[in-house]
């Protein structure tokens, strides 16, 4: 009751501050911003119930990412969690994981390694077919299902072509901290889109990708080195990915119908940093090591129609199949002749998706009240290689399914003010029927001032890893939970929102609160020490989550600027009958900026995006002085991360010309203290961030006919 009385206090506090703003009230901003993540249709950001954060196609150029990691490691209170040893980073908002993000590829969840629409690997994502980004915080269980706990990311992909052809050609050129060579080091990426209108009512695309990263060698010294010396190898693992697509849309004023196809081919090297002599005589000896690779190879196929049925209640259906193979090859290299030898290769991982989802909207038939009706479908497919008993692998094979019907209706009391609730029942066939709820409100109050709110109540369902995984190695037995519950969670979100416009400055400053509780926290617990150290993941712990966001946009002639801080406590209760956790509130605090400045006649933009990122403090698993398993408290340090961009264009933009530079700061790793089993003060380790200070060239041909 306490924490509900803060909350509905502070947001009393910032409508009060923002009302009593003295303003020209003559002058509004001008959103032009439609969104379609969430919505009954697509409408203009102003008039949505939620929250949406949109990031634009300029956005991404200005940063020339790469990939999705390199947009999101901008944006406040998400974290990228980069993981150099498996190639892969993954995001966290409000310090939960993401098993509770939920990304999708117009409305459709992506699949991946662990299940689907979570734990994505950002880097497997590509931009090139990107129109831009909607971003939602907060529980979306109602509208997108299982795991959309802490928020939802929506990538809508490019559809119109404005010209009848439009070729773009694409090159980028990049260091990777101070390691750059034209084929073994750094990264090279080169893409072309091509896209053509047929008519007026059928237009295609189709697109390739090529990413190119040689690995962070860092102190290592790469596949060929010999010495037994702990150096062979690399910090952050080789990857090359080559991503293709295709696209095809018939549309008429009143129906459209598209089709779209991705594939993504993925190889990832590991270089063992053990090496061995092998005498051979008469031919002398050989150095060799146990190296392996990873494919990844996923397929996305997306059917959509939509439209209006009887001209009077608009549809959209979507079907779709999904496939993600991850095949493990192990061999022998041989340094010292620099050749492979006793080659094995396997499939370690699959998922295999079947999925569709539709809305029929406008069931009532009112200017002031509409419903929404809709289902959605999962029959997903898992396969895992773990190990299992005396260390012998062992393969799983099982199915996660789902069956979800869902229900929305928006009431407009009036122009100003907007009502919204839904519930989704879900039948499962490996947990009990879930549900969720929500309910929020939009109220435009005078002097341009947005006021929301939502309440809803979620669920995340246990992932493959969770369920079935089985690790074992020398002391230590890590092993899943068929039994384990899925977790609910309940949350508060709301914002109050201002635009303004002053002479030549306008802009929008916002203050959000959100509160999040999730129960029956899946974690994994260390249960017992004899005769082996035995963990298992288990339903054992609460998660309490505060974030106190205030953002701002300004635009000044040609200045753009942005800026914002939040500060997140998390609390968590973890016991599991002997450890328990402290669970008070620990802080985390954010701040980000990015400034630009455009000079239209010259066609250049200078962009510069900073953010820093309070230390983090969590709990671990460790024992306390007698041996018993307990939980302590595990700090990793803050950190600031710096990019800047120059960007040129050249003939109105048919050419550009990109320079910049990433993580000016020159961050690489940050101290992460350790608990000590047994010692009175904690142990420091590093986590690796980053690969310090790169820069890039990017070159762009634009070409309309």
């Amino acid at each position: 009751m306490k924490q509900l009385i803060l909350f509905f206090f502070t947001l009393i506090q910032a409508v009060q501050l923002l009302y009593s703003q003295e303003i020209d009230t003559t002058k509004t901003i001008e959103l032009k911003d439609v969104v379609v993540t969430g919505q009954f249709e697509p409408q203009a950001l102003k008039k949505s119930v939620f929250n949406v954060k949109v990031i634009s196609q300029k956005d991404m150029q200005q940063l020339a990412a790469t990939n999705l990691a390199d947009v999101l490691n901008q944006y406040l209170n998400i974290t990228i969690q980069p993981n150099g040893m498996e190639g892969r980073s993954t995001v966290s908002l409000f310090g939960l994981d993401s098993q509770y993000f939920k990304i999708f590829v117009d409305n459709i969840p992506l699949v991946n390694d662990s299940g689907l629409g979570n734990a994505i690997d950002l880097t497997q994502i590509n931009l090139n077919d990107i129109e831009r980004i909607e971003i939602i915080e907060g529980s979306m269980g109602v509208t997108h299902g299982a795991n959309a706990v802490s928020g939802i990311l929506n990538i809508i992909t490019k559809k119109s072509v404005a010209k009848d052809w439009e070729i773009n050609v694409a090159v980028q050129e990049e260091t990777v901290g101070k390691e750059y060579a034209w084929f073994n080091k750094g990264r090279h990426i080169q893409n072309i889109r091509l896209a053509h209108r047929i008519s007026e009512k059928w237009n295609f695309s189709i697109g390739l990708n090529r990413n190119d990263f040689a690995g962070f060698f860092d102190d290592r010294q790469g596949i060929n080195y010999e010495n037994n010396d702990g150096k062979r190898g690399y910090r952050w693992l080789p990857k090359e990915q080559w991503v293709s697509n295709a696209f095809l849309q018939y549309k008429t004023n009143s129906y459209k119908l598209f089709y779209k196809v991705d594939y993504l081919n993925e190889e990832v090297t590991f270089a063992n940093a053990t090496v061995t002599t092998i005498v051979n005589p008469p031919f002398g000896e050989s150095k060799v090591a146990n190296d392996q690779r990873f494919y990844t190879n996923r397929w996305f196929h997306h059917l959509n129609a939509s439209g209006n049925l009887q001209e009077t209640y608009p549809f959209a259906v979507s079907v779709s199949y999904q496939s993600q193979f991850r095949d493990q090859e192990k061999f022998q290299y041989d340094i010292t002749n620099q050749s492979e030898q006793n080659n094995s290769r396997s499939t370690d991982q699959f998922s295999k998706v079947a999925y569709s989802t539709g809305t029929i909207s406008n069931l009532f038939q009112n200017q002031k009240w509409d419903a929404q009706l809709g289902y959605e479908l999962v029959l997903n497919e898992g396969f895992s290689r773990v190990v299992g008993e005396n260390n012998f692998p062992k393969e799983v094979q099982k199915d996660i399914n789902n069956y979800d019907a869902f229900f929305s209706t928006e009431y407009k009391v009036s122009e100003k003010l907007a009502l919204r609730s839904g519930l989704r029942y879900s039948i499962q066939n490996q947990f009990e029927n879930q549900y969720a709820a929500s309910f929020g409100l939009r109220y435009l109050l005078p002097r341009d001032v947005e006021f929301r709110l939502g309440l809803g109540r979620s669920y995340r369902t246990p992932n493959f890893e969770e369920l079935y995984s089985e690790i074992i190695f020398s002391g230590h037995f890590f092993v899943g939970n068929e039994d384990l519950n899925p977790e609910t969670s309940t949350s508060i979100d709301s914002s109050i929102k201002k635009n303004f416009l002053f002479e030549n400055l306008k802009g929008q400053t916002q203050f959000a609160v959100n509160f999040l509780d999730v129960n029956d926290r899946i974690e994994m617990a260390l249960l017992e020490v004899d005769p082996i150290a035995k963990s298992q993941y288990i339903n054992i712990s609460l998660y309490q989550m505060w974030n106190f966001a205030w953002t701002n946009q300004l635009q000044w002639k040609n200045f753009t600027g942005n800026f914002g801080i939040s500060l997140v406590g998390i609390s968590q209760e973890i016991n599991n009958g002997e450890s328990v956790s402290d669970n008070s509130f620990l802080f985390t605090k954010q701040f980000n900026s990015s400034l630009s400045y455009a000079l239209p006649k010259s066609e250049m933009v200078m962009a510069a995006y900073f953010k820093y990122n309070g230390k983090q403090q969590q709990f671990v698993a460790s024992f306390d002085d007698s041996g018993n398993p307990t939980f302590k408290k595990s700090v990793i340090d803050a950190f600031s991360w710096l990019d800047a961009s120059l960007k040129k264009g050249f003939y109105s933009n048919a050419f550009e010309v990109t320079l910049g530079a990433r993580n000016i700061l020159d961050i690489t790793a940050v101290n992460q203290s350790q608990p000590n089993s047994g010692a009175a003060h904690p142990v420091g380790s590093s986590v690796l961030l980053g690969y310090g200070r790169s820069f890039f060239l990017k070159l762009v041909y634009n070409l309309t006919l």
